[in-house]
């Protein structure tokens, strides 16, 4: 039995929605086309529309118990990702973000900050086998920190501006976050 054209592009979109509702099959699909927008570098904010963190007061609790207090970060470069195990966009821009930490944790300070339970995100990177720490609020976020949305990433110069702001998943691993923060870091 030989498929025509006009078959052929049926069945495939028959599968293609049969794939997003099967739930197993909706999240690594979603992952993948996600991966696709996370080729891109973040881009670099206009420094004329630069934020400034005005208030460090921010207390954060690490996965082992242990309490940050944001005000040590103060006259340091910063990456904050706000970000969520069951987000595919988080997912997939998570492995530029685990080579960005490697590359650069001893001279930044990142803060890998959700809101869900220790025993997900302790499975979810012990599966992945990232080595970045993760964070949950203790305190609300300082007001530049508007975060409606994740994946959400800052990055914050010496003086507390805010050099980046992107929403969405982004290649964190890319040349133009690395010369940024070789540039920060002077």
């Amino acid at each position: 039995m030989k498929i025509t054209k006009s078959q052929g592009n049926s069945i495939f979109f028959l599968v293609l929605i049969l794939i997003v509702l099967i739930p197993q099959t909706r999240q690594p699909l979603q992952v993948f086309i996600h991966k696709g927008f996370a080729l891109f570098s973040p881009s670099i904010e206009d420094e004329n529309e630069r934020k400034s963190v005005a208030n460090y007061n921010w207390k954060l609790r690490d996965e082992n118990g242990q309490t940050f207090d944001f005000n040590n970060a103060k006259g340091k470069v910063v990456v904050i990702n706000f970000w969520a195990t069951w987000c595919p966009p988080c997912i997939a821009e998570m492995p530029s973000l685990e080579k960005l930490y490697h590359a650069y944790n001893d001279d930044v300070v990142f803060l890998f900050v959700s809101n869900e339970n220790q025993d997900i995100i302790s499975k979810f990177k012990q599966k992945h086998n990232y080595q970045f720490k993760v964070y949950s609020a203790l305190t609300p976020y300082p007001e530049v920190f508007d975060v409606s949305s994740i994946p959400r990433t800052f990055v914050i110069d010496k003086q507390g501006t805010v050099v980046m702001d992107k929403t969405g998943a982004a290649n964190w691993f890319s040349d133009k976050v690395i010369a940024t923060l070789d540039d920060l870091l002077l």
